[in-house]
């Protein structure tokens, strides 16, 4: 059974740092891209940063770049996303995604979120 269980949100003020974590269990985690996509009230759900099977490439969003830090440690089948300097516009629901595709087939899961509220 596949399953990514995200953790490591809150509440934190302005300019304050939280880390995110993603477990994952039921499939071959380090064949598969890994992402951090966020979904704020009202707002569509869009790609924070993504990291590939090997833990060598990353991308991030524009708005988080020189911010958040995405890695993985495919040891312990685990994606963590570091966020730093942030701010009320952060405040978003987080989901882990795992995604693979093999020609034809495309295996997508996603995690059940984490909620990240910047306030003071």
């Amino acid at each position: 059974q596949v399953q990514l269980v995200e953790s490591g949100g809150g509440l934190v003020q302005p300019g304050g740092s939280l880390r995110l974590s993603c477990a994952a269990s039921g499939f071959t985690f380090s064949a598969y891209a890994m992402s951090w996509y966020r979904q704020a009230p009202g707002k569509e759900r869009e790609l924070v940063a993504g990291i590939t099977g090997d833990g060598r490439i990353t991308n991030y969003a524009d708005s988080v770049k020189g911010r958040f830090t995405i890695s993985r440690d495919n040891a312990k089948k685990s994606v963590y996303l570091q966020m730093n300097s942030l701010t009320p516009d952060d405040t978003a629901v987080y989901y882990c995604n795992a995604y693979y595709r093999l020609l034809r087939s495309v295996f997508d899961y996603w995690g059940q979120g984490t909620q990240v509220t910047v306030s003071s």
